[in-house]
């Protein structure tokens, strides 16, 4: 005989993933900006803008090997009627050029005859130089608050003799469901700590045997990521271990493949809980866990995305929002899995293509923009 067991935990109703985003947004505020060294804000989210405080190069530079020479007296040069330029100068790249210069010829272009510079051909105006300011003016904004510190940009601010920014870094915590090691979850926590850090986070992960409780109540991090345990399943009970020491905002998001995630505020610290199957956690955590560090961070970088034509059909609930795992190669994007994503999709998927709920499918040849895998 069956017996009816209390199940601690149950989806009344699927909240829109729109709603849930909003929740995320109203519920949760940047964290506090802090100010680094410049090596130890690569990849963080700038807190301020980097305003260039003077022209870059203050003054005109040559911008290749040559002669700096006045234009006009080569006007009229040619190789059988070279144009004397008596204050030519030989300059190398990144040297100021002279204050009676407006141009650099080619080191070919210009002859030396009895000691006297000759033009073999015509120069304009400002070729071969880089003018005051051009790299940037004085009092322009070289790189927005919002945005990450990628190489390049760390690699600007060297240049510009930057030691110090301000930056926001987020302090996630990743906790499992049960202290038990499972293979399925124990992967997603280390590829959602990953997908942290990769983003300007700092991810700290839980010991093995850490107690979820503790996990959801320990002061030592800005928001909480758990993994597993938010089904309806006999062992299932993140959700309700949330709602014992905080305030569960929605659990059950009309997201497929993510259908089971829950959003929960514990006092001021957001708490994101995530499904144990691994193609719910990825999915719920590139639409929701995404939104919920960028907003931590401040974030306004734009998410990196292109467009490709999509190969076959995809056909869709309508009502549920969706991520379908797909295969691009050539700007021609192959659907490769609908709801559940086993892992030889993962495997092969390179990535997402979203299905708003009001759509109910996808025509074989339309223009999809790709999220790129995680």
């Amino acid at each position: 005989m069956i017996e009816d067991g209390e199940t601690p935990q149950r989806i009344a109703r699927l909240t829109p993933l729109r709603d849930v985003l909003a929740r995320i947004d109203a519920h949760v505020k940047p964290v506090e900006v802090r100010t680094v060294e410049l090596a130890a804000a690569a990849g963080r989210i700038l807190a301020h803008d980097i305003v260039v405080d003077r022209p870059v190069p203050p003054a005109a530079l040559a911008l290749r090997d040559g002669w700096a020479v006045r234009s006009d007296l080569t006007a009229d040069a040619g190789p059988y009627a070279p144009a004397p330029v008596p204050a030519a100068v030989r300059i190398d790249v990144g040297e100021p050029l002279p204050s009676d210069a407006d141009a650099v010829a080619y080191f070919d272009a210009v002859i030396v005859r009895d000691g006297q510079a000759q033009a073999l051909s015509p120069v304009a105006p400002g070729d071969g130089v880089l003018p005051a300011g051009a790299d940037a003016a004085g009092g322009a904004v070289l790189i927005p608050a919002g945005r990450r510190l990628s190489a390049l940009r760390s690699a600007l601010l060297a240049a510009l003799g930057v030691e110090r920014v301000a930056i926001r870094a987020p302090r996630l915590r990743i906790a499992r469901a049960r202290a038990r090691g499972e293979r399925m979850i124990e992967a997603a926590v280390a590829w959602i700590a990953d997908a942290v850090a990769r983003e300007g986070g700092t991810a700290a992960v839980g010991d093995a045997d850490e107690t979820l409780h503790r996990a959801l109540t320990q002061a030592d991090a800005e928001a909480v990521i758990v993994v597993g345990g938010t089904g309806c399943g006999r062992n299932d009970s993140t959700v309700a271990s949330a709602a014992a020491v905080g305030e569960v905002i929605a659990h059950g998001i009309g997201l497929i493949p993510a259908e089971t995630a829950a959003f929960a505020m514990v006092g001021a610290r957001p708490v994101l809980l995530l499904p144990g199957r691994l193609d719910g956690a990825l999915a719920a955590w590139h639409m929701l866990g995404r939104a919920l560090l960028a907003r931590l961070a401040a974030s306004t970088e734009p998410p990196s995305r292109y467009v490709a034509r999509l190969t076959r059909k995809i056909s869709s609930v309508a009502g549920l929002a969706e991520l379908v795992a797909v295969r691009c190669e050539d700007r021609s994007a192959t659907p490769i899995a609908f709801g559940y994503v086993p892992m030889t999709a993962l495997a092969q998927a390179n990535g997402w293509i979203f299905i708003p709920p009001e759509s109910e499918g996808l025509q074989a040849d339309s223009e999809v923009m790709i999220r790129p895998w995680p």
